[in-house]
C-alpha cells in the first residue's frame, strides 16, 4: 500500500467524524475547508454519479452538454471555426479566435491556446487532417456536444455562459465539472442541482432499476465526500 503525503493525511484528519452521505451542502462546506487549508488554490469542484445503465447498448450511451445557470466561475477561451459573416456572427458573440484556414493551419502547426473549440457543418471537412491531435485533447467539435452547429454564435454564449459536457464512460461514470471551490456555496449546490435535473431528464427509456446509484462530490487535489440524493432537490 502507497505511503500516504503529508497532504493526504491532513485531509484524512479533516474528514474524521465527517459523516457520509452528507448532505450536498455540507459536503461543499467540508470540501471548500479542506482546499483552503490543504490545496490553497482555487480547485475546481466536480460532481461524479454512477449510473444504472447498460453502456453496451447503443439506447443507454449518455453524452450531451448543459449549461450551468451560476456559471462556471472561470474564463473559458473560445475558438470557432467557420466562414464569411459567421466568423463575424461568432466574434461579436464573444469568441476570442475565430477564422477558417488561418486558424486550422495555426492548429495544424501546434496552436492550442484555446479550451472550447466551436466549427460550423460546412469547415468539418477541412477539420478532418487536424483529428489525430484534436481528439486526444477532447477538442474536436461534436454535434452531440453542440460545438458543430450551425449557429456558432449560439454556441460561444452558452459555452462562455457555463456550457460543460457530460458523458457516461464504460463502468456508467459520469464526471461534471460544476464550478471553482471559490464560489458560493448556494452557487455550487444550484449547478449540481441542474446537473442532476438534468441527467433524470435524460435518463434512457430501456434502463431498469434505480437510474442514479452514487453521488460524490471532489476538488481537483481533493478527497471524494459521498452526497446523500435526498438532499439535493430535484
Amino acid at each position: 500500500m502507497a505511503k500516504l503525503t503529508k497532504k493526504q493525511k491532513k485531509m484524512q484528519e479533516m474528514l474524521e467524524g465527517f459523516t457520509q452521505p452528507s448532505t450536498a451542502v455540507d459536503a461543499i462546506k467540508k470540501l471548500k475547508e479542506i482546499s483552503n487549508e490543504v490545496s490553497k488554490f482555487n480547485e475546481t469542484v466536480e460532481c461524479h454519479m454512477r449510473l444504472g445503465i447498460e453502456v453496451k447498448h447503443a439506447d443507454q450511451q449518455i453524452r450531451s452538454t448543459v449549461v450551468l445557470p451560476a456559471g462556471l466561475g472561470k474564463e473559458v477561451r473560445v475558438c470557432v471555426i467557420a466562414k464569411g459573416a459567421k466568423v463575424n456572427e461568432a466574434t461579436e458573440a464573444g469568441a476570442d479566435f475565430a477564422g477558417t484556414e488561418d486558424i486550422i493551419d495555426k492548429i495544424a502547426g501546434g496552436w492550442f491556446e484555446f479550451d472550447t473549440l466551436i466549427a460550423t457543418p460546412d469547415c468539418m471537412g477541412m477539420l478532418g487532417k487536424l483529428g489525430r491531435v484534436l481528439g486526444p485533447k477532447g477538442l474536436m467539435p461534436n454535434p452531440k456536444t453542440g460545438t458543430v452547429t450551425p449557429t456558432p454564435e449560439k454556441a460561444v454564449e452558452d459555452v462562455k455562459k457555463g456550457m460543460v459536457e457530460y458523458r457516461a464512460d464504460q463502468y456508467g461514470n459520469i464526471h461534471v465539472m460544476v464550478s471553482k471551490v471559490s464560489f458560493d456555496e448556494k452557487k455550487l449546490v444550484e449547478n449540481v442541482q441542474f446537473v442532476l435535473n438534468t441527467l433524470v431528464k435524460a435518463k434512457p427509456a430501456t434502463v431498469k432499476g434505480k437510474y442514479i446509484t452514487n453521488i460524490s462530490l471532489s476538488t481537483t487535489m481533493g478527497p471524494g465526500i459521498h452526497v446523500d440524493q435526498d438532499s439535493i432537490d430535484m
